[in-house]
């Protein structure tokens, strides 16, 4: 018998961060990717859009790769694929929902003809390469999510992917699959790559219908226009908004270009379901009375683009808060977000709006794991090796601690970074190098064209300002013939420092005279002679370093 290859897990996103989820594993010539997502920008990524993993070891060995297969349909696990798809066109596995919304992805990306999507179910196995991948029924605060079981020549990984344990889930009779992850515990295990978004909070998450009580509550008793903002993608959310308002007479309209595409594209494959009639264009709301209206938009992360922010800042070519609008806020600031959030709700208390948001009811639940739902995973899938997965380094570190008092061996638990190489056999784990891993950043149609120098050069420039120095010298003996002219952007308001502004042409005009004097006419030494004396006088002067830009033509 031939000798194992050697599986390898190599994670490319989603570890000490929250997002841009992709693993890769890898055994011999095959090679499976499991989710491609994208990250929001954080506050120094000035200008940036997204943020994708940086998959260069996948170009390089893109004739191993098999298939891509997706858990879910949420941006962090599938919003890198147009870019990498561009790149490594390969077949791309997820179930109705996870795929409706990947193609219209795809189709903004001019992609969809090129690319073939295979739907599959929960239950379903296929084989990929040496891999069987075997999806497992999962909840999560999107429709249609599963975990997944990689039966491999060593063994069998388990990645739980998003979860949580919810016994009254919205989808009817569609728990997650708690039996098969304890049938799979008894072939035997030999890792669990599991969630750990939650890992801090001790107990249970509860149920989404506790959502939907709390929302027929607050439905039953208002006479007021509604507007609920949520996560798009949340259909189980947004089918509790319309079941509260269809109790209760009203009519629903959709609001944002996001939660109008998953709205159309859950209604079309059968996830939602809502009564003839009940949908209204957002243009008629102003056909009904207040109170026989529920508006659901995006925008409950205080997106200073999305469409609840617009309201609360008068800026929505469509709807207009007035007093006493009701707005409900059912999500939970993603860490980070906390100041954009609390910005919407003071304005819109401003406008005269009553708000109501997580701290003062039961509007939202977490889509992830808690303790205790963690403990019961761990305590079926008994595996041999555990690593844990999505989050930042403390949710990870937790979460290993988890797995310890659950008697793992601390030998056992690997807590890796992203570009790491985990190598395992069938009784031993180890990290055994590194791959290139990173960030790549989207910026309008540039992919990767925007990195740490041009970030440097973007806050050098909002913190600071720009300084331009034009100057025209004769090209036979260097002498000044105009100039030096000074431009100022972000710096100073020139009008107010005129004497200012003559002191750096004075300045720069020295700093000319030194040059032809010592008979230099190496450009590059001019620029860097202007600059040395203009930043030094600047900083003395205002305590303030502009980026200083010297401009030498040459007649």
């Amino acid at each position: 018998m031939s000798k194992k290859s050697k599986l390898k897990i190599i994670p490319l996103g989603g570890l000490n961060e929250i997002g841009k989820n992709l693993t890769v594993f890898e055994y011999g010539n095959d090679i499976i990717i499991l989710d491609c997502g994208l990250a929001f920008p954080e506050d120094e990524m000035l200008g940036v859009d997204l943020v994708i993993p940086d998959t260069s070891y996948l170009f390089k060995n893109k004739e191993k790769i098999r298939a891509i297969v997706l858990t879910h349909g949420h941006e962090d696990h599938i919003g890198a694929l147009p870019y990498v798809l561009k790149d490594i066109n390969v077949p791309v596995y997820g179930t109705k929902l996870t795929l409706g919304l990947v193609e219209n992805k795809l189709k903004e990306h001019g992609l969809l003809s090129s690319v073939k999507l295979q739907t599959i179910k929960a239950g379903d196995e296929v084989y990929l390469g040496a891999f069987k991948v075997e999806f497992i029924r999962s909840t999560h605060s999107i429709a249609d999510a599963v975990a997944i079981a990689l039966h491999t020549p060593i063994g069998i990984v388990v990645h739980t992917g998003d979860f949580k344990v919810d016994y009254t889930p919205i989808e009817g009779n569609n728990m997650i699959d708690i039996a098969r992850f304890g049938q799979l515990g008894k072939m035997g295990v030999l890792a669990l790559m599991a969630d750990s978004t939650n890992v801090e909070r001790p107990g249970y998450t509860m149920s989404e219908r506790t959502v939907g009580e709390t929302f027929e509550e607050i439905f039953r008793y208002c006479d007021q226009r509604i507007l609920v903002a949520t996560f798009a993608s949340n259909v189980h959310r947004v089918q509790q908004v319309i079941n509260a308002a269809v109790l209760y007479g009203r009519k629903v309209a959709v609001c944002g270009r996001s939660m109008v595409n998953v709205v159309n594209v859950a209604i079309e494959l059968g996830y939602m379901n809502v009564p003839e009639g009940t949908l209204i264009d957002i243009d008629h709301i102003n056909r009904y009375k207040n109170n026989q209206v529920v508006i659901i938009t995006t925008g409950s992360q205080g997106e200073p683009m999305s469409a609840l922010y617009r309201m609360a800042f008068s800026d929505h070519k469509k709807v207009d808060i007035v007093p006493g609008d009701l707005v409900i806020i059912s999500a939970t600031p993603i860490p980070g977000n906390e100041k954009l959030v609390s910005k919407v709700i003071n304005e819109l208390f401003k406008k005269g709006a009553d708000v109501i948001y997580e701290s003062l009811a039961d509007i939202h639940v977490s889509g992830h794991a808690c303790q205790e739902e963690l403990k019961l995973i761990h305590s079926l899938v008994k595996p041999k090796f555990f690593i844990p997965v999505h989050g930042e380094y403390r949710h990870l570190k937790q979460h290993a601690n988890l797995a310890e008092r659950l008697g793992l061996k601390k030998k056992n638990i690997f807590i890796m970074d992203i570009g790491q190489v985990l190598e395992l056999t069938e009784d031993s784990a180890r990290i055994t190098g590194t791959v290139p891993a990173g960030k790549v950043l989207v910026d309008g149609l540039g992919v990767g064209d925007v990195g740490n120098i041009v970030l440097r050069d973007r806050q050098h420039l909002a913190q600071d300002g720009l300084i331009v120095v034009v100057v025209t010298i004769s090209g036979e003996n260097g002498s000044v013939i105009a100039g030096p002219d000074v431009i100022s952007r972000g710096f100073v308001y020139v009008r107010e420092s005129e004497a200012l502004m003559e002191e750096v042409k004075g300045i720069a005009k020295t700093a000319l005279s030194k040059c032809e004097e010592k008979k230099i006419k190496d450009w590059s030494t001019i620029k860097s002679t202007i600059k040395g004396s203009l930043s030094e006088f600047l900083y003395e002067r205002t305590k303030r370093k502009p980026m200083i830009l010297p401009v030498i033509m040459e007649i």
